[in-house]
């Protein structure tokens, strides 16, 4: 019997375990503990439980959790990102890492257009400012028509493939970039290829983030250099991770008109819950909220229960294994 461990997972289990009767899996047994004061330690809760089996959203899953918690044999993410574990030394030791790719894609485009919309048509700015009892149209900055701008995505997963149509719709052309995709599948989508990030800051009148946060890669990606390359006109929109951003430079370029405004559903540091973004009218803001819907949230919690039934009931590799080079033993 391989126990799973539910570590501060919101709601309860009894969805999951509907759906192990449901599959008809009798061999995986489900262990909740909700700790968010952290009065235990993480590797304790572990240990404690034998856990062959971890399913976490943000806790930090490190090489020392890994070092010192020897039954663990497959985490489990109920996300699309994956920084929140160490990746190399889950291979090194054997463990897998899944995660649940595309699960919240039409969520997350939808709100990043709805962010685009917003910003450009100013609606969050004109109903704080109609509240405060200000009935004045031309209060705030100059916005355009969204024909013939250009929107640039960075990045280009299921999330972007799905705004794809609704931009179009718009009268938006699209610039990509991706340096794992050609020119010609880009035009399959009716989209153009950035050659270089530097090109699409330039160019763009949007900049979209799709891409995950990386170490060495992705971290910081935008910052003050790359935002000083964006058009005075273009908006920033991120629905990615909080630190593909350099949240002070963001800050400065917005205080100095760098740039338009921005649309942010993620920030640095989410445990603190304050930014300076919150200071600014041309900035909307949601917490971290895009990936949500009654539809995401249960898709989600199933495809990654799925991920653990397929190594320890079905003794298969598991479909949407991170660590690709890791060796199972089952």
């Amino acid at each position: 019997m391989a126990k799973v461990l539910y570590y501060n997972i919101d709601d309860n289990l009894d969805y999951e375990k509907s759906l192990l009767e449901e599959w008809g899996v009798k061999d995986i047994e489900l262990i909740e503990i909700k700790d968010s004061e952290g009065t235990k330690n993480f590797i304790s809760h572990i240990n404690e439980v034998q856990a062959e089996g971890l399913v976490v959203e943000y806790e930090q899953v490190t090489s020392e959790v890994m070092d010192n918690c020897p039954t663990l044999k497959q985490v489990s993410l109920q996300s699309i990102g994956f920084n929140n574990v160490d990746i190399a030394g889950a291979t090194a030791h054997g463990i897998s890492v899944t995660n649940i790719p595309g699960f919240c894609a039409e969520e997350v485009s939808v709100h990043a257009i709805g962010m685009m919309i917003d910003l450009v048509r100013k609606i969050t700015f004109y109903d704080k400012s109609v509240r405060s009892g200000k009935w004045d149209p031309l209060l705030g900055y100059k916005t355009y028509r969204l024909t013939g701008k250009t929107f640039g995505m960075v990045f280009f997963g299921e999330i972007p493939k799905k705004m794809v149509p609704v931009l179009k719709a718009l009268g938006l052309k699209i610039l990509v970039y991706a340096p794992t995709k050609t020119a010609e599948y880009l035009a399959e989508f009716g989209c153009e290829k950035a050659d270089t990030l530097e090109d699409l800051l330039k160019t763009s009148d949007f900049v979209s983030l799709h891409c995950p946060l990386i170490k060495d890669v992705t971290y910081h990606l935008i910052g003050e250099k790359e935002l000083k390359l964006m058009k005075k006109e273009a908006f920033l929109i991120n629905t990615a991770r909080g630190s593909v951003v350099d949240e002070p430079a963001l800050v400065e370029a917005l205080r100095s008109g760098t740039i338009k405004g921005a649309g942010i559903d993620v920030i640095e540091d989410e445990t603190n819950e304050t930014s300076e973004l919150f200071e600014f009218d041309n900035v909307v803001i949601t917490p971290h909220a895009a990936f949500i819907s009654e539809d995401s949230f249960y898709d989600g919690r199933a495809r990654a229960l799925k991920q653990l039934v397929q190594r320890f009931s079905e003794k298969t590799i598991p479909t949407t294994l991170v660590n690709k080079d890791v060796n199972i033993i089952f």
